[in-house]
């Protein structure tokens, strides 16, 4: 045995975490895309032109155990203590087997959004479940699957209000009660609408002047108001109502169905989602079902399978900004999937009447704490209540308010002499002698009768939560068979590769996730005094600061929580530029064809008209037509949005000339970060003229897909729009939040951080270096059997490849959803379908997967290849094969079979696993069946009793 020193090195360790192939494996994989190096192989495809002068260097990257190390003394500087701020943010208990199940669980958290059904029936169960839930305590007929925040959900109520309602007004009523961030976002997306935003007190409303009014219930100071009468006075004019309402205190009250409201709105968070010092946490919209298809966001239905089984799905898409475009009622890409997973088990966990016992239990021990206070002659507002008060004291505010941190609770600044006061699930006695004494008071919790402060005409008299899935037996056991039951129906990341294009569903590591669920980093209000926040200010400073670095941006805004309000924030920003130089006129934005289809969305939402440029033959924008159009506006030319590399997944060597002509005509230049994942280390969009970008931190940056969510699209601007950023009330800034909180789902920011630190400038280069070597690899394994659409000039793709798949459509009546669905025998999810050119597959691997899975997908689309071959060429009937009937279930395998192809390649095909096969539970769902009978809440028990069988 030999003990001369080897040349391993924990670097190459770190590099190896979040990059596939060895370097052993790339070298093989070079010699067939015929590149002498992966420096040649880059040097090919990403033009010298845009290649960035200086290489990224973050300093040595750390190792898990540094980095677990560095964290701990990151986090420790965020001081946890005990929050009773509200404003719609509470303290709460998640499950240990909730998080140990849902969040912490990969199967859970790196599954991408259902768009396919067959393949994702876990996740849809658990969001109809979410659905049914939110729809029975709010008592509305239907509700989406979630969406990003409760301030941003009531920004989306009203313009959904506006375009339901039949009243002509061209103003919005906002309740003054409602919570300062809701107010704030509403502002914002009213005022480049036209919309007016009266904000006054509900009894003196003029329901004339409005198309639509929002009430906030309970309100933020804790008034409990029966809104009835001024719903009716609303509807009498025409116009929409909507209640924004604590899900949990409709446990108690009368709920806004009852109160005959159109709309409601809120947020799930206090149902087991830590704080997260902002979120990810899961809103909800419900709403009447006669304005079902104006609701913005997912909806799960439940349609019918090829063989009549029941089977779900996401219903009505066609209201969605991925089909309408600049017509779509909302740019919602990403909604809150995992955290509503998380707030619908809880629902599942507690049932109707553990729910109702929590509400009970909080609104007791609040009438505790104002009997306590009244007792000493403090003045308590309002006398009717859930879990919400306010105290006068005077001049003493300053004074209780520090006594109170003392005691290690933060309390609600209100006014000049008011303290707010909001208690929660995890309020103990202890905490309330702890505020007693902030005020002064000595005494302990336990001399005062139970008594409720909530007037007769507002308890709540119908029942909810009453299908059974919520009386399920909720012994710890049951509870974890269920959650693993569902996980098994799914294909997440954790299974198997997803190579969707343009979606980026790569490696989110173990160590990089961990810090999550530390309480420093999860249990901080995003209202907190930031001197209890240091280690959150650190890592948001570090954070921007290497990204800055990464896009050649001069500043990054946290705010946005997903990619699509990334781009409605980087447009805002641009928009208040024009407007402080005088040219707010400008309103017109070019946009690419093959452009996201919430870029033209994002657009529509400012303000702004969609001008469309045609692609040149070879996917490349088309320059003569973007300079004849932006000529032609010249006038009131806003800017323009592309991406970059495009979306056909090539270098566009034209885009300095696109960025100099909108440059020069008074524009700016947005470009979307979709595809940085192609970039980092290479190219900075800060240099290519860009103006502003947004970046998915949950595609290029480590954060998972979470079946749908959560994400953060931060935007970096250069210096001329720093002073334009998102604003916020609790933090100032010129202009208006887009999002409820300062930093937006500020939790998540731990794994971009913990990503960067691990990887280093070298290591991320790496990553960017080998996702276009395997895309490289992919198109060359494929060639001869699919045409890649669009290549570099030295016949190279980026991270991304276009595979061909519409002549079959023709030779042997194979659609593009018939190789997908094949896939899915193979245990794969299907590639992007459909986008940027109808009739395709968008293929993106990414770094993370190794040469044995790119070949294995390989292996599955060159036998897919061969069983077209077969129906071309007569040997399989062209409606009875394997890719008409796909995908296979076990069912499918166990029942009679009179196909003319046999069980083994009906249901082990190239790439299939033997002993690990995944079997999709249901065969082709039925999507017209879904929409024509929409049911979008929980299904009769029975069904479910089949399911587990």
């Amino acid at each position: 045995m030999s003990f001369e020193p080897t040349d391993y090195l924990p670097y190459d360790f770190a590099n190896r975490r979040h990059i596939g192939p060895s370097p052993e494996e790339m070298d093989e994989m070079l010699r067939v895309v015929g590149a002498d190096s992966l420096d040649a192989l880059i040097d090919d495809t990403v033009p010298a032109s845009i290649r960035q002068k200086a290489a990224l260097d973050f300093g040595r990257p750390l190792s898990e155990r540094e980095l677990l190390f560095h964290m701990r003394e990151v986090a420790q500087k965020n001081k946890v203590m005990t929050s009773l701020i509200g404003q719609g943010y509470h303290g709460t208990v998640t499950p240990p087997a909730i998080q140990r199940n849902i969040l912490e669980n990969p199967a859970w958290y790196t599954a991408y959004t259902p768009y396919q059904p067959e393949i994702s029936q876990g996740r849809l169960e658990a969001l109809l479940n979410f659905q049914t839930m939110i729809s029975d305590l709010t008592g509305l007929e239907i509700a989406n699957a979630s969406l990003l925040d409760e301030a941003t959900a009531a920004a989306e109520a009203m313009t959904m209000a506006q375009r339901v309602a039949k009243s002509k007004a061209k103003a919005f009523f906002v309740d003054r009660d409602c919570h300062p961030q809701n107010i704030a976002v509403i502002k914002t997306r009213a005022e480049p609408l036209g919309i007016e935003v009266i904000v006054g007190n509900p009894e003196k409303m003029d329901p004339e002047q409005v198309f639509g009014a929002i009430f906030q219930y309970p309100g933020t100071y804790g008034h409990v108001t029966d809104f009835t009468p001024h719903i009716e006075k609303l509807h009498a004019h025409k116009a929409i109502a909507v209640v924004t309402a604590d899900p949990l205190a409709l446990t108690l009250l009368k709920e806004p169905g009852a109160m005959g409201a159109d709309i409601a709105v809120g947020s799930t968070q206090r149902f087991g989602v830590p704080m997260g010092a902002g979120g990810p946490h899961a809103a909800y919209m419900a709403t009447k079902d006669a304005y079902k298809r104006a609701m913005p966001g997912r909806i799960v239905g439940v349609s019918v399978d090829a063989h009549g089984n029941k089977a779900y799905r996401l219903s009505l898409q066609t209201r969605e900004q991925h089909i309408r475009r600049e017509k779509a009622t909302s740019n919602v890409c990403t909604a809150q999937a995992l955290l509503a997973v998380m707030a619908s088990m809880y629902g599942v966990f507690h049932g109707p009447k553990g729910l109702k016992a929590i509400a009970q239990r909080i609104h007791r021990k609040t009438v505790r704490l104002a009997k306590g206070l009244e007792e000493a002659n403090f003045k308590v507002d309002p006398k009717v209540f859930f879990d919400t008060i306010t105290v006068d004291v005077g001049p003493l505010q300053a004074a209780v308010l520090k006594s109170a941190v003392d005691e290690g609770i933060n309390l609600r600044r209100v006014g000049e002499t008011r303290v707010g006061i909001t208690l929660d699930e995890t309020t103990r006695p202890e905490t309330i002698e702890a505020v007693w004494r902030a005020f002064g008071i000595v005494r302990k919790d336990d001399d005062f009768t139970p008594e409720y402060r909530v007037p007769e005409n507002l308890h709540r008299t119908s029942d909810y939560l009453t299908h059974p899935i919520f009386h399920m037996n909720r012994a710890e056991t049951e509870m974890m068979r269920y959650m693993r039951r569902l996980a098994d129906r799914d294909l997440a990341l954790d299974r198997a590769m997803i190579p969707l294009g343009s979606c980026t569903m790569k490696l989110n590591a173990a160590a990089e996730m961990m810090p999550l669920s530390w309480p420093e980093f999860a249990h901080i209000h995003p209202f907190a005094p930031s001197d209890q926040t240091e280690g959150y200010g650190e890592m948001v400073t570090d954070l921007s600061d290497k990204l800055c670095q990464i896009t050649g941006y001069d500043a990054i805004s946290m705010q946005p929580n997903s990619g699509a309000q990334g781009e409605y924030a980087g447009l805002l920003t641009i928009a208040a530029y024009h407007r402080a130089r005088g040219e707010g006129h400008r309103n017109i934005c070019l946009i690419p064809v093959s452009a996201h289809g919430t870029n033209p969305a994002s657009a529509q939402m400012v303000g702004w008209k969609v001008v469309v440029v045609k692609s040149a033959e070879n996917g490349d924008i088309d320059l003569d037509d973007f300079r004849a159009k932006a000529e032609k506006h010249r006038d009131n030319l806003a800017g323009c949005m592309i991406t970059y590399p495009s979306t056909h997944g090539v270098f566009e060597e034209t885009v300095h000339e696109v960025c100099k002509i909108t440059h020069d005509l008074g524009g700016q230049v947005y470009i979307d970060g979709a595809n940085m994942n192609a970039m980092v280390g290479l190219s900075r969009p800060g240099d290519l003229g860009g103006d502003v970008s947004h970046l998915n931190l949950h595609k290029t940056f480590a954060i998972p897909h979470g079946g749908g969510g959560p994400g953060m699209g931060p935007i970096g601007v250069k210096s001329h729009l720093v002073s334009h950023l998102p604003g916020h009330p609790e933090t100032g800034g010129e202009e208006g939040p887009v999002s409820g909180a300062p930093f937006g789902s500020a939790s998540i920011l731990t794994i971009s951080w913990a990503y960067c630190l691990m990887m280093g400038g070298a290591g991320l280069t790496q990553a960017t270096r080998v996702a276009i070597l395997n895309a490289n690899y992919i198109a060359k394994r494929l060639e001869g059997a699919y045409d890649v659409l669009y290549k570099g000039p030295s016949g190279r793709v980026a991270h991304e490849c276009i595979l061909d798949t519409r002549p079959y459509a023709d030779s042997a009546h194979v659609t593009v959803d018939d190789v997908a669905k094949r896939l899915m025998d193979s245990g794969f999810h299907a590639p992007t379908m459909s986008w940027p050119v109808a009739g395709t597959l968008m293929v993106e691997p990414t770094e993370s997967e190794t040469k044995a899975e790119l070949d294995r997908f390989c292996e599955a689309m060159l036998s897919i290849r061969e069983e077209i071959r077969d129906i071309e060429e007569g040997r399989i009937d062209g409606e009875n094969n394997p890719l008409k009937h796909a995908p296979h279930t076990m069912e499918d395998l166990v029942k009679d079979w009179d196909r003319p192809y046999s069980r083994e390649q009906g249901c082990f095909p190239p790439g299939a696993f033997r002993v690990d096969k995944y079997w999709p539970p249901v065969n082709r769902v039925d999507n017209v069946y879904g929409d024509r009978h929409l049911i979008c809440t929980c299904p009769p028990l029975e069904d479910y009793a089949e399911a587990a069988e």
